[in-house]
């Protein structure tokens, strides 16, 4: 695989292309740990580059958990990049704190970080967003063990408007439906406002994560991932397994006619433009015979056809 470190653990990442240079920031803990589900509490953001995102220069750690008291005292997770009107990258990302060293309860806080460079990364100890409980469930309002408020997804739209898209649970429904697809606003990057999701508790999901919006032949689509453990007994009894997800945005996102794009061995995909082509790149996540091995695939090319986004079958893809 293209980044597998053999000391390191990788597993979610998100990507920006400046100056021909592809800039990948990924979540990374050590394998001294020894059991990889206690990644997560362990969880720093790395940064690798390349040009053709198949040989990959890394470039160290760019983010460590705050400590006590910060948004992110246990562990960075998940975000994305933009580059704001003042020519500032802003690194949006998931602040975690475990609040018990003995079980899997967690809060999630959206938090930023600049850069002028893309290689040094500053925290702004001012910027937190939180769930907003009008629309969304926070921990201890329902049986589940996180307060689930994960994986921005930042763009900008035709008027000049930033959205937000946050991994997120309802306040309302059947736990096994509150998965939804949080939304929050801001004119520039810095002042947000918490909206209503863009969709509704209905679905088959428990959580949907790892969101990318993105165009495709005209169409918008977006990205998400989910394991069968979220997914409800309907859904995986129609073919539905552990994935990486596409779903029609046509002024609504459609999560009804929601697909696995990958099968079970490929998560937290993402699909980047390589010189005008588009293709597919995800962590590797085994089977439940088989060891966490992680790290990033190399590219796989994506197509398009009567509005479906498909990967080749030989890929080892649906």
């Amino acid at each position: 695989m293209a980044l597998t470190p053999d000391d390191r653990w990788i597993w979610d990442f998100w990507h920006i292309q400046h100056d021909d240079i592809h800039h990948l920031y990924y979540l990374q803990a050590p394998k001294s740990l020894g059991d990889p589900e206690l990644r997560h509490r362990n969880a720093t953001i790395g940064h690798a580059t390349s040009t053709d995102l198949r040989t990959w220069t890394e470039h160290g750690t760019v983010l460590v958990p705050g400590g006590p008291g910060a948004v992110d005292a246990t562990a960075t997770w998940t975000g994305s990049i933009v580059r704001g009107d003042d020519g500032m990258w802003r690194m949006f990302y998931t602040g975690s704190t475990f609040p018990s060293p003995d079980n899997t309860t967690n809060i999630e806080v959206i938090a930023m970080a600049v850069s002028t460079d893309l290689y040094t990364w500053t925290k702004d100890p001012s910027f937190a967003l939180h769930a907003d409980p009008r629309w969304y469930e926070t921990l201890g309002t329902s049986d589940w063990p996180e307060e689930a408020w994960r994986d921005p997804w930042v763009y900008r739209d035709n008027n000049g408007q930033w959205h937000m898209l946050i991994t997120a649970r309802a306040n309302t429904g059947a736990s096994i439906n509150r998965g939804v697809v949080a939304h929050a606003t801001s004119p520039d990057l810095l002042t947000w406002t918490v909206q209503p999701p863009l969709t509704d508790p209905i679905h088959g999901f428990a959580h949907l994560e790892v969101f990318q919006k993105l165009a495709l032949n005209g169409q918008d689509l977006i990205l998400f991932s989910a394991h069968e453990q979220v997914i409800s007994e309907d859904r995986r009894f129609a073919g539905a397994t552990t994935g990486t997800w596409v779903a029609p945005w046509d002024g609504n996102i459609a999560l009804d006619r929601a697909s696995n794009l990958s099968d079970a061995g490929l998560y937290s995909g993402r699909i980047i433009d390589h010189h005008g082509s588009p293709v597919f790149l995800a962590f590797e996540l085994p089977d439940s015979t088989g060891p966490f091995v992680g790290g990033i695939c190399d590219p796989i090319p994506v197509d398009v056809a009567d509005g479906r986004l498909m990967l080749p079958r030989e890929a080892g893809i649906q």
